[in-house]
């Protein structure tokens, strides 16, 4: 019998299956998990699956008192998260007319037995002996109308009434969400394959309640790198664990616990070079540990120097006597990117050359520059991760500082200035905001620091037009209104919220109330630059477009080849 702490992150589609029969301990609190808890999480599964189209979700960490190879688990830590979801899978299942989907969704509720196995049918999760019938009879059984018709005055206890408020809650919530059977199989497909528990197994009541312990302590769940500093500690010499289990929880403190986890992909991109498959757990162990299989290697010379890469990139520190300052400044521009995965080629190269201050340098400039496109030209992750990957490759191999393929490709150069040409007003916000900020810091020689919690986006010449208006008399041609709106030249940054009737304010008076701010002054060279200009005329408009161009040209050098 295995006497070993296990851990491993199973989609939900396992978590309820055959291999696990959850029991709750009597010894357990009741079942506490309010509206708003259950509200919660369904929110947040919601949004994720309607936003996250390929990514997968992580639920937390359970602990279970559990014997290998036997499904039966007593629960010592994760009894809410199990009995709530429970409760979502069986409002799921109710509201299903498909047959057969509903048959199928209705197993990850009630084991239906396989006699030849020696399984009996049950339900999957039994609750603590006061709530176990209510709970099998009502939520287990989908009895949703008798619940609904239940008194909550006449229930027995607290844990009762949570269950059949989150019940209620739960059915409403995906009715609301979801318009019929095969929306709500979809959303299911997204629950049991790209829903993740982490299952943390003990055979022994007293190593269970340690790890929980731990756990109840720190008042957080289990994280993929928890598991992977399990996994690698454990396999240290007992004379040499205590120092190495130090040095990893020097590394969390540093980085923050978010953050080890975080470096820990980034390690992953380091040696895989592809997005992301699996989970953190099982990648980690595939790319990396398969070929580094000394964990006092691992620690000393793989994750505690990237570490130090990841805190300088993250937090923009690089100390040197020379260059530090415009070094930093790059990287407070790449860590306003909407996307880490630039992450792993700047660590991969501050770990590998980042005593050469000139060369990181060079190199930040260019990594800034080709993230910086990727993200106002809106590459999606594959392309990202690709992109990414080239680089990655060159640096595994490099001896000298040079890195081409972090330079853009003349076509990628094309794009970029098309990009930055066109009627930016349109990107998304966070696009458009880098963009006209990262503009705005050209022209402050980065002097500039742009840490306003409050940023909009203003244009100069109105969106809409009032007949007979200065507007109207300055820009009779409606067409050559419409091709300068949206584009850089009639953009300015401001630090106050939009007000919709002064947009349209004449350009005098709109320059005084609305861009100057409340000391006649702005905080922005864009801005500052229109307070200085006489008139908003179309010449004027070409001629500053030109010179915003030219300064993205010159600053980022986007060199095109006959243009």
């Amino acid at each position: 019998m295995s006497k070993n702490i296990t851990g491993a992150e199973y989609a939900l589609s396992k978590i309820f299956s055959s291999d696990f029969d959850y029991e709750i301990p009597p010894y357990q609190r009741p079942y506490a998990w309010t509206t708003e808890q259950a509200g919660e999480l369904f929110d947040d599964l919601n949004d994720f699956y309607h936003y996250e189209k390929e990514e997968s979700y992580f639920l937390g960490s359970i602990v279970l008192i559990k014997q290998e190879s036997r499904p039966h688990a007593q629960v010592i830590d994760g009894q809410q998260r199990l009995t709530t979801l429970t409760i979502l899978i069986a409002a799921l299942t109710h509201l299903i007319d498909d047959e057969g989907a509903k048959a199928e969704c209705f197993a990850y509720i009630q084991e239906p037995g396989k006699k030849l196995q020696g399984i009996p049918a049950k339900p999957r999760l039994a609750l603590r002996q006061r709530d176990r019938e209510f709970f099998a009879s009502t939520v287990q059984s989908l009895n949703f109308s008798e619940l609904a018709s239940i008194d909550s005055a006449t229930l027995g206890n607290e844990s009762q009434i949570n269950i059949q408020k989150n019940a209620l809650l739960l059915q409403t919530k995906l009715q609301q969400a979801f318009v019929d059977s095969d929306a709500l199989i979809n959303f299911g497909i997204f629950l049991m394959t790209r829903c993740f528990l982490v299952a943390v197994t003990s055979p022994s009541q007293q190593s269970a309640f340690r790890v929980f312990s731990v756990l109840n302590n720190r008042g957080m769940d289990l994280l993929p790198s928890d598991l992977i500093k399990a996994d690698a500690i454990g396999k240290i010499t007992e004379s040499k664990r205590d120092a190495f289990n130090d040095k990893w929880e020097e590394i969390e403190v540093d980085t923050g616990r978010e953050g080890l986890n975080g470096l820990l992909t980034y390690i992953r991109m380091i040696y895989a070079k592809t997005k992301a498959k699996r989970v953190l757990l099982e990648e980690f162990r595939e790319h990396v540990q398969s070929k580094i299989h000394d964990p006092e290697v691992l620690i000393n010379e793989v994750i505690a120097p990237y570490a130090d890469a990841y805190l300088v990139a993250r937090d923009a520190r690089y100390l040197s006597s020379s260059n530090a300052g415009d070094i930093n400044q790059l990287l407070h521009w790449l860590n306003r990117i909407d996307n880490s995965d630039w992450l792993p080629v700047a660590i991969q190269y501050l770990s590998k050359f980042g005593f050469d201050s000139s060369a990181v340098m060079d190199f930040m400039f260019r990594l800034e520059r080709l993230a910086a496109k990727l993200h106002i030209c809106a590459a999606n992750i594959n392309e990202r991760i690709d992109r990414y990957a080239k680089v990655l490759i060159e640096l595994d191999n490099a001896n000298s500082t040079e890195i081409s393929s972090v330079d853009l490709s003349q076509e990628e150069t094309t794009d970029f200035i098309n990009q930055i040409d066109g009627d930016v007003y349109y990107l998304t916000a966070r696009r458009r905001n880098y963009l006209i900020l990262r503009i705005d810091s050209f022209l402050s020689d980065g002097a500039a620091k742009y840490e306003h919690s409050l940023l909009t986006i203003e244009h100069v010449l109105p969106q809409t037009v009032e007949e007979g208006s200065q507007w109207d008399i300055n820009w009779p041609n409606v067409a050559q209104r419409e091709e300068w709106t949206h584009r850089l030249a009639n953009l300015v940054p401001l630090t106050q919220r939009r007000n919709s009737q002064a947009s349209n304010f004449d350009f005098e008076r709109k320059k005084m109330a609305y861009f100057a701010g409340q000391n006649g002054v702005s905080s922005y060279v864009l801005t500052t630059q229109v307070l200085n200009t006489g008139e908003w005329m179309p010449s004027v408009l070409e001629s500053r477009q030109h010179d915003l161009i030219e300064l993205c040209k010159s600053n980022w050098k986007l060199y095109v080849s006959n243009q």
